[in-house]
């Protein structure tokens, strides 16, 4: 299954929603133009057009959020722009760097892929959710032991890439740790810090 078609709880994925979205923009253009012309009265009043919200609770780092969101609203521009978990980063914006990922329920998703309303009542965790106060989450401490970052702005998709990484056991050779950390994308070329960083924490946590 493709990321486009992730699924939520509730068994929305983010292109079922916008589809819906779609088909009853269509439906109110075809009514023989009746909804059509009800609308433009309004237009022409600069009336603005109803949005589509959502009352939604984002559990994030082991707290609730409840937020009210548009439907086309995405997870990550729910995390950065309203609730100031910045932290996660948003890089190409289309699911290609990976500079996004976070975890929901454990697995690692790029949050501009998905929609903040598919992720209602879901775990999600974000780099600010990893370290214990003043203790760093072991990749952390091994990201900056191994100086696996140059620019940063890769490093938190990287570092909840290698979270999920380990937890899967995919760390039991360093060919094997760059195939399954090939979805995230370092512009600085800082790969082979990274899989020493990922090797050192699997490690660690016996893996």
């Amino acid at each position: 299954m493709s990321e486009n078609e992730q699924v939520s709880a509730g068994g929305h994925s983010r292109r079922s929603v916008l589809k819906a979205g779609g088909v009853t923009t269509a439906a109110l253009v075809t009514m023989d133009g009746v909804a059509a012309a009800a609308v433009r009265p309004a237009a022409a009043e600069g009336v603005a057009s109803p949005v589509s919200t959502a009352e939604v609770m984002l559990h994030i780092n082991g707290r609730e959020h409840p937020l009210t969101v548009e439907a086309r609203v995405t997870l990550l521009d729910a995390l950065r722009e309203r609730l100031g978990l910045t932290g996660t980063k948003k890089g190409c914006d289309r699911g290609e760097c990976g500079a996004c990922t976070v975890l929901i329920e454990g697995e690692r998703v790029k949050s501009c892929m998905t929609l903040a309303v598919m992720e209602d009542g879901r775990e999600i965790t974000t780099v600010e959710g990893l370290a214990r106060g003043d203790d760093l989450h072991p990749v952390q401490a091994a990201f900056i032991r191994r100086d696996a970052f140059q620019c940063g702005f890769c490093t938190s998709g990287q570092i909840m890439s290698a979270v999920a990484c380990i937890d899967e056991g995919h760390t039991r050779s360093d060919e094997e740790i760059r195939e399954w950390m090939s979805g995230n994308l370092c512009r600085c070329g800082c790969y082979p810090n990274i899989v020493d960083a990922v090797r050192d924490a699997a490690k660690g946590a016996g893996r």
